[in-house]
């Protein structure tokens, strides 16, 4: 699965040998094993043996990746010689505010690095983290990023639209995927549900999550409407060339590429 149709992105404690493992029966399309912030630091190492031991193993067919400690920490510098011969699609780095932190990253590791945008500087150098060597995908951190601005807990998302905007916007100038933050509240299903619609709604790819039970529902609300997947498909076996009309609509070739594209996530994702 190409990492830009991945609906669900789970995190997952690397210290968690039950969750890993509940992991591979669940429909999520990533699997995240952290090293950073679910872990405490008297088993950061321990952890870091146990990912790459799940990772080895494998996850069946999910994309698979690894959440390292950032630069500074004592655990940088082993997690990044362990992930450079690790079974791993990507490398997840937190609070990254310049692209050299990818860059760094990149060059020891050779595999492809999911920078995590969470503080008012990385918003502000989105551009040019995504556009650095290396660079597959950027992560929003909302819940660092709103304590970064300042912004409480109960005021919602409002105050991180336009960061939101300026991530995707970065993402896609830079022509890499872009992923949306996690929900915290785990009984409040009606809310998941409106803050993938809104993350959908501003572009992004998917949805980054904390729990098994928020997978069902990333899944469904960023994969392809059956609806909107019937139309795609019959406006490109309808389409001729160039602007014409459809359904009561004019197309022309950018719709047609749109509704190819549905329809190839579509297929990466079995809808």
């Amino acid at each position: 699965m190409l990492l830009r149709h991945a609906r669900s992105l789970l995190f997952l404690p690397a210290s968690n040998a039950r969750a890993i493992a509940k992991a591979r029966t669940l429909p999520c399309d990533m699997v995240i094993l952290d090293l950073e912030d679910a872990v405490p630091a008297d088993a950061k190492d321990s952890a870091r043996d146990g990912a790459v031991a799940a990772l080895a193993e494998g996850f069946g067919g999910r994309i698979a990746a690894v959440r390292i400690n950032i630069e500074g920490t004592p655990w940088h510098g082993v997690e990044m010689v362990a992930a450079k011969t690790a079974a791993l699609d990507y490398i997840v780095l937190p609070k990254v505010e310049h692209p050299k932190q990818v860059k760094d990253v990149f060059s020891v590791c050779q595999k492809p690095v999911i920078a995590m945008i969470e503080s008012a500087r990385g918003v502000l150098a989105a551009s040019e983290i995504a556009r650095s060597e290396g660079c597959a995908a950027l992560f929003m951190g909302n819940n660092d990023l709103r304590k970064d601005l300042g912004i409480p807990p109960s005021a919602g998302r409002a105050g991180l639209s336009y960061a939101m905007q300026a991530v995707v916007l970065a993402a896609r100038a830079a022509g890499i995927a872009v992923f949306d933050g996690v929900f915290n509240r785990l009984d409040d299903q009606a809310g998941l549900e409106a803050e993938c619609a809104e993350g959908y709604a501003l572009g992004f790819d998917g949805k980054t999550l904390i729990h098994p039970s928020q997978v069902t529902v990333a899944n469904q609300m960023f994969g392809p409407d059956a609806q909107a997947l019937a139309d795609a498909r019959r406006l490109v076996a309808a389409a001729s060339g160039g602007a014409e009309r459809f359904e009561g609509r004019m197309i022309e070739t950018m719709h047609v590429e749109e509704a190819q594209a549905l329809i190839a996530r579509a297929e990466a994702v079995g809808a």
